[in-house]
Parts: structure tokens; C-alpha cells; sequence
């Protein structure tokens, strides 16, 4: 199976054996080592010198947590929505309580930084700032070091959900003055779903001492007490645990600027692929994601009906559009433990499935050879 999707992404099959081992006291000393070691681990690749905390939950959990853990009902805050996971986390804080003002973009199209520092000028009382890094639904990666410059020049808080993003595209967290970041161990890590990540900075702990958002399970603060004795606060996913023990070892043989640099590669591999074959991006070449790419179905071809030949002739699972862009696009996910050989099976079984479906492309729509 070519598993094609932004999440869950495939695992290699050390990461898989490790999964096989017996549990062992989740409050015992080896388990605690492994924990050590994971945190330590994380802060590398997020490029943090502040703390990293792992939750047993999706990256959705990571999103509440960062939303409940920072925020009281009432508080103001900017959501900066492109896509279907901005708006998401904007739902979250309003769901909580917050006060919400949505700054809101076209699907496919990137963030404005000047429009963002337009509506903080306008809405001074602001506590926090949500963004989306990498907008999965739509491929498109927004200029996150411009937006976290003028979100620091207006003092706000930046909540930073970074799910699809950081460990595959460069996003050095204390360098940009982004105070929460999110992830989850199902996209980039080489992992199975079941664990999430929340980076915290000093600000980002200063307010969560004001914080009065209801919480329980995803209480970062009880978390960061509970780490000190190499623990988490309740019963974890210990078997991911294991697994994503050796999928960091993998990624630190390979290194950080290595997989960015792959992950480049791919993502160019695959949006030369789909133009090849005449296809349209939905994003633009200068915001275009280097772990998803979304694209159109060509015109008289229903997208679920070309996702399930690809899955039926050519065991190659793609990614449905979501909400508005359902009977619209499909995405190709390279992200994680991906090569370009895995997107040139796509490409290929792409080329041979169209035309059996009914597409013709103009002639000008095929870039030359």
C-alpha cells in the first residue's frame, strides 16, 4: 500500500516492531528514562529551549490544550483562518469561551501578513493570536516567520498549530517567538497516531497562571509538574511511546536540515508530477506545502471516483478534499517517511487512470518535455 494521505502517514518497520514490546510500569524507572529521552529529543526539533510536553491524544487535543491552557472565557483573541484546520482552532476558542475576531483568507490562497498586522492595529485589546503554519486541507504552507515578527511587535500571545508541519519544514520556534506550537505523532514523526506535542514558552506559561479555561486532562501545568519525576499525569500511549523512540532516533540520523531537504525534494517531485499530466494546484508555486499538495480534478472527473481506482487498481491511497473543496480536489500527502520514489507510483498511476475516466488534456495544458 502506497498510503498517500497527510495523516496517518506510513511507519517504517523498525518504528512498527518496536510497538510488538511488552508493556512495563508506565511510573517505573525504564519508562521514565524513555520519556527523558523523547522530551529531550522534541526540543530539538523544535528548536526550543522551553518545555515540550507530550499528551496522549491527536493533534486536536493539542489544539485544545494550547487553547484552554493559555486563555480565560471572555478573552479576546485573532483566528487567523485559510482552511478547514484555522477553523478548527478558531471553533475551539469559541467553544471555550473566547471572544473571537476571524481574519479570514481564501481556501488555497496564503495568509497576508500585512492584513494581519492591519487587524491587530485594530483590535488592541487582543490577548492571543491562532495560526495554522501549514494549512493541510489546502496545501499551502503560510510565511509563519513575518506573521510571528509582527505578532511580537504587538506583544501578543502566538498560539502556532504546527501539526503537519514542524520535523519536515523549517519552523525554529525560540528564533521566531512563537509561545505555543503544536504536532502530532501521526504526521512527520514516522509514527502512529496517539501522541501529541505542546511547546511552551515563558510567556506562554506567564499566562497560563491567569488562565481560567476549564480543564482536566490536558492540564499543561500539571503535565510540566509530573515530567520532573520523568512521568506523565495519566496513563500514556506506551506503546506509541516505544515506537516513537526509534522513529527520532531515525530522524536524527538523518538530521533536521536533511529531512527538511528531502521533504523539498518530494514536494517539487510531486507538483512537477501533477503539472505534468496538465493538472491545476490549487496553491500558488510561492506558498505551495512541502508535505501536502492539493490538487483540482480535472474537469468532467469526480475526484472519490479516481481516488478509489487508484485504491483498487493500484493500491495507492489519496486524500479527499475537505468541506467546500470535497467534490473539488484530492491531496497527495509526502510527509514523513516518504521518498520520491513513492510519488512517482502516484504520478504514473495518475497518467494511466485519467484518461480511463474521461480526461483529455488540451495540449497547452502539458508543459513540454
Amino acid at each position: 500500500m502506497n498510503l498517500r494521505i497527510p495523516g496517518p502517514t506510513p511507519v517504517p518497520e523498525s518504528v512498527l516492531q518496536a510497538m510488538t514490546k511488552q508493556m512495563v510500569n508506565h511510573r517505573g524507572k525504564e519508562f521514565g528514562e524513555l520519556v527523558q529521552k523523547i522530551t529531550e529529543r522534541l526540543q530539538g526539533f523544535f528548536q526550543t529551549k522551553g518545555d515540550v510536553l507530550i499528551l496522549t491524544a491527536s493533534g486536536t487535543g493539542s489544539m485544545e490544550a494550547a487553547v484552554t491552557n493559555t486563555l480565560s472565557p471572555g478573552d479576546e483573541v485573532l483566528a487567523i483562518t485559510n482552511g478547514s484546520f484555522g477553523d478548527r482552532f478558531a471553533k475551539i476558542a469559541e467553544v471555550f469561551g473566547a471572544k473571537v475576531n476571524h481574519l479570514s483568507f481564501e481556501w488555497g490562497q496564503p495568509v497576508d501578513p500585512d492584513a494581519v498586522r492591519r487587524a491587530l492595529a485594530a483590535h488592541p485589546r487582543l490577548k492571543a493570536v491562532l495560526l495554522v503554519h501549514n494549512e493541510t486541507s489546502t496545501g499551502v504552507t503560510n510565511d509563519l516567520k513575518a506573521i510571528a515578527a509582527i505578532v511580537r511587535q504587538h506583544d501578543k500571545l502566538f498560539l502556532v498549530d504546527a501539526i503537519s508541519s514542524i520535523g519536515c519544514i523549517p519552523l525554529p520556534t525560540d528564533e521566531w517567538g512563537c509561545d505555543v506550537v503544536l504536532s502530532g505523532s501521526q504526521k512527520g514523526w514516522m509514527c502512529p497516531p496517539g501522541l501529541a506535542f505542546v511547546s511552551f514558552s515563558q510567556r506562554a506559561w506567564a499566562a497560563n497562571k491567569t488562565a481560567r479555561m476549564p480543564r482536566f486532562y490536558f492540564d499543561l501545568g500539571r503535565a510540566k509538574t509530573i515530567l520532573q519525576k520523568q512521568q506523565t499525569p495519566w496513563t500514556p500511549a506506551v506503546s506509541t511511546f516505544y515506537a516513537l523512540g526509534v522513529s527520532l532516533e531515525l530522524m536524527a540520523q538523518e538530521g533536521l536540515e536533511n529531512i527538511h531537504q528531502r521533504h523539498a525534494r518530494v514536494a517539487r517531485r510531486a507538483r512537477e508530477g501533477v503539472r505534468s499530466l496538465g493538472l491545476k494546484l490549487l496553491a500558488p508555486e510561492s506558498c505551495a506545502s512541502n508535505t501536502v499538495t492539493a490538487v483540482y480534478a480535472p474537469s468532467g472527473v469526480d475526484p472519490l471516483t479516481l481516488r478509489r481506482t487508484l485504491l483498487a487498481e493500484y493500491k495507492i491511497d489519496l486524500a479527499e478534499g475537505q468541506e467546500k473543496l470535497a467534490d473539488k480536489i484530492f491531496r497527495i500527502g509526502h510527509l514523513g517517511f516518504v521518498t520520491e520514489a513513492d510519488i512517482d507510483k502516484v504520478t504514473a498511476a495518475l497518467r494511466e487512470a485519467l484518461p480511463r475516466l474521461g480526461y483529455r488534456p488540451a495540449a497547452s495544458a502539458v508543459p513540454k518535455s
